[in-house]
């Protein structure tokens, strides 16, 4: 699998049956200047969304229409998006499983919020906050863990679906901080691999992983910073 940060919570994932996008954020995000965006959608073939926030759901409207690819998201989100004029949607919600060509996408709990200001002025409820958790025929499981704090209840995400690569927000502010993070990670996950995200995008959070890093020190769990634009193979 390769895996590719756009910065900020944006993800490319190349696996042999399919090319997604997580969460992609790439106008207006400050971490993906520099790199092709057209590059980034080539071959996308899925979408699929953690919530409802403009930094996450990006350009999920205007690269669905360029590429043709499905789109993933809560039930609330996927119809809002239908109004917009996406076609090819899966919708789903907390707990359900969507299966697609090579993998599947599970949504599970995070503790955040889902809305969005339209240029309107209008605020839309776009449904609960998720992670994804997919399942893959022939390479390690995933968990991206959208924009969350802390929760018990990740015990039970690991004890369900044992992912074996974690992509974990750490900015501070909006999500939990790199120190509660590494936490979450160690006690709750048993990853061979984790990627951070949600950080050094806006001023307001954290600039670097350090805090993160710094707490996973002495694990037997591989931490992967790379640069936006950046590839981890796993």
């Amino acid at each position: 699998m390769k895996i590719t940060w756009l910065g900020h919570s944006a993800f490319r994932l190349d696996i042999a049956k399919a090319a997604i996008l997580i969460d992609p954020f790439l106008t207006g995000n400050p971490s993906f200047e520099g790199q092709d965006a057209k590059e980034v959608a080539k071959g996308v073939t899925h979408i699929l969304l953690t919530h409802g926030h403009g930094d996450h759901v990006g350009d999920t409207i205007s690269l669905a229409k360029e590429t043709g690819a499905t789109v993933l998201a809560n039930a609330d989100l996927a119809a809002w998006l239908g109004s917009k004029g996406v076609e090819k949607l899966e919708m789903g919600n907390t707990g359900g499983t969507i299966a697609f060509d090579g993998f599947t996408a599970t949504f599970t709990n995070a503790l955040h919020s889902s809305a969005m200001l339209t240029e309107d002025g209008v605020n839309h409820s776009l449904g609960n906050p998720n992670g994804l958790m997919l399942h893959f025929d022939d390479e390690p499981s995933l968990l991206h863990m959208g924009d969350t704090d802390i929760f018990s209840d990740m015990a039970l995400i690991d004890e369900l679906h044992k992912p074996d690569i974690g992509i974990v927000p750490i900015g501070d502010r909006f999500t939990m901080g790199g120190a509660v993070a590494a936490l979450a990670c160690l006690r709750y996950f048993n990853f061979s691999t984790v990627i951070p995200c949600h950080y050094g995008t806006f001023p307001i959070i954290d600039q670097t992983p350090d805090k993160f890093v710094e707490g996973m020190a002495g694990s037997k769990t591989k931490v992967e910073t790379p640069k936006p634009g950046g590839v981890v193979e796993v």
